[in-house]
């Protein structure tokens, strides 16, 4: 865990969830962290106070507000990007200005976030966006916008990996299948289903999604960039 001791990092969307288990395993390791939160202040607060990180309120779909909290960091070590959301159901119902609000959050945010941290990012950074197995494999009806913004994130990280890769700079994406959340519990009614697509029948916890981002993040994997990890129970085998 000392590899990451003293290491400048930027978690986006880190209040809850699979954010709330990185900034608490980047913080364990002696980083200093920084996340932001758009609307769940009360969460924020306690992480916060629990890990002595530093929350700042931000909405990743307002790009210029963004990108002022990025610039702001300075010379970033390592930059997590796991702020994102959820629209699904049929694309003939589905709300025009909801899907564009995804799509502003899940791709636009972080393509300018990963610009912005490299302006000053620090050789040997990295730059890590938690998509989604969906991205490779969308095995149920009404997940067509999401799996969208999923497979771009794909093609992002392989072009920035390229752009920023004669600086050290590694580029990569952690694509958790079902993971256990609020939205998306281990005990929810979704669960059965999801499970019947998966070799190993168990939600990812966000914790073992935490330990491969440290992994990402970590000296040893200067030579993995531009990768999809996968990391969902054979989800998408």
């Amino acid at each position: 865990m000392d590899d990451l001791n003293g290491k400048n990092v930027l978690v986006l969307g880190g209040s809850r969830g699979i954010g709330a288990a990185i900034v608490r395993r980047f913080s364990a390791a002696g980083a200093a962290v920084s996340f932001t939160y758009a609307g769940s202040q009360g969460a924020a607060d306690a992480l916060a106070a629990e890990t002595g990180a530093s929350a700042i309120q931000t909405d990743s779909a307002d790009r210029a507000a963004l990108i002022a909290t990025v610039a702001g960091q300075g010379a970033l070590d390592a930059l997590i990007i796991n702020a994102g959301t959820l629209v699904m159901g049929d694309p003939l119902q589905l709300d025009a200005d909801a899907v564009d609000h995804m799509i502003d959050v899940n791709v636009r945010a972080p393509y300018h976030a990963a610009v912005e941290a490299a302006r000053r990012m620090n050789d040997g950074g990295r730059i890590i966006v938690i998509g989604s197995v969906n991205g490779d494999r969308m095995p149920f009806a009404g997940g067509a916008a999401y799996a969208l913004t999923k497979s771009a994130v794909q093609g992002m990280v392989r072009g920035l990996a390229r752009d920023f890769g004669d600086r050290g700079i590694t580029v990569n994406s952690i694509q958790p299948g079902p993971t256990d959340s609020d939205m998306n519990p281990a005990d929810g009614p979704m669960a059965p289903m999801m499970h019947g697509f998966m070799a190993i029948k168990r939600h990812v916890k966000a914790e073992e999604i935490a330990e491969l981002a440290a992994y990402l993040a970590g000296p040893n994997a200067g030579m993995i960039t531009g990768s999809m990890q996968t990391i969902d129970g054979g989800f998408g085998a």
